[in-house]
């Protein structure tokens, strides 16, 4: 068996790539990048048609099995390829499996947008692009997702877990951390949500992290 995964770091795909490095499984990393046409040929509009990175092609006895979405190919990954042992990312029981699966589809629906926007317009774009009012809108309307991030994560620290779903790291707190990760240039504004700060240092510190995203 194969794992393939199409992407590069600095994009969604350190995703995927972060959760396959935490879960050892090993993988071929087939560098594309979001720019200069390469998500526009007709062999990777054959794996996604959508023509955005990542792509995961998972080559099995069985036939090759395509996952496109970020989450969704982390999520993938954990649950094929993850063993349910209570000691990896993957998750061990119902809870851990509901909880990274709510988290995941959270992440994207009430955070992902406006988290861009911040990363955008605070750091990654040119500063003569960049529009802080953009970036201030973003950041009022994170202040409800936020609060119930925090919420969430001071229950957990009351009965002893540090992550989201255990109190081991997993790969919901991979899918939510590539989110918040985002928010880093707003320190000012995290540093309103302590719960969240610590969780997001214990999760951006973590050797695999950094090294997903810096695979070009």
């Amino acid at each position: 068996m194969t794992l393939k995964i199409y992407g590069i770091g600095a994009s969604r795909a350190a995703r995927p790539l972060w959760t396959a490095l935490e879960l050892g499984v090993p993988f071929e990393h087939i560098a594309t990048p979001y720019a200069g046409g390469a998500t526009r040929t007709p062999e990777f509009l054959a794996l996604n048609p959508n023509g955005h990175i990542p792509v995961v092609v998972d080559e099995r006895p069985e036939g090759a099995v395509t996952v496109w979405e970020s989450m969704a190919c982390a999520l993938y990954i954990a649950r094929v390829h993850g063993r349910a042992d209570g000691q990896s990312i993957a998750p061990a029981t119902p809870r851990e499996e509901a909880e990274a699966l709510r988290w995941s589809f959270w992440a994207v629906s009430e955070l992902e947008k406006d988290a861009l926007t911040v990363l955008m317009h605070r750091m990654a774009m040119p500063a003569d692009q960049r529009k802080p009012e953009l970036a201030e809108q973003a950041e009022s309307r994170l202040k409800v997702p936020l609060a119930v991030l925090e919420k969430h994560l001071q229950a957990q620290n009351a009965q002893g877990e540090a992550y989201l779903a255990a109190n081991r790291f997993t790969v919901a707190d991979v899918c939510v951390a590539s989110v918040v990760s985002w928010l880093r240039p707003a320190a000012a504004m995290l540093a309103q949500y302590p719960a969240v700060s610590a969780w997001l240092k214990l999760c951006v510190d973590r050797p695999e992290q950094a090294q997903a995203r810096g695979m070009k």
